[in-house]
């Protein structure tokens, strides 16, 4: 049975407590990962891309794009560093471009 909480408490730490409890976590991470991604690429890369997913610590990203592909493939490091910074917490590792 959940813990009853006080009435003391903010409705941040409730909702933090709810993920937490019922491990949505990795849906939340999902969810953030991909408005990260559509907010620091713009609508030139969001053009050409098909799906954002992310699964354990690897972002996978789908282009429509070879070159753009090719382009973004030379900046992984930047793109982890960014989107790690949007996200505030170090959640991306590592990113595949298909």
């Amino acid at each position: 049975m959940a813990k009853r909480l006080n009435n003391q408490s903010s409705v941040g730490d409730v909702l933090k407590q709810i993920i937490q409890v019922n491990k949505l976590q990795p849906g939340m991470d999902q969810i953030d990962v991909k408005e990260a991604w559509k907010n620091l690429m713009g609508n030139g890369v969001n053009h050409y891309t098909k799906n954002v997913v992310l699964k354990g610590s690897i972002l996978y990203v789908e282009l429509s794009s070879a070159v753009l592909r090719e382009e973004l493939s030379h900046g992984k490091s930047k793109i982890i560093a960014m989107i790690n910074e949007e996200l505030k917490r170090d959640l991306v590792k590592d990113v595949v471009l298909r």
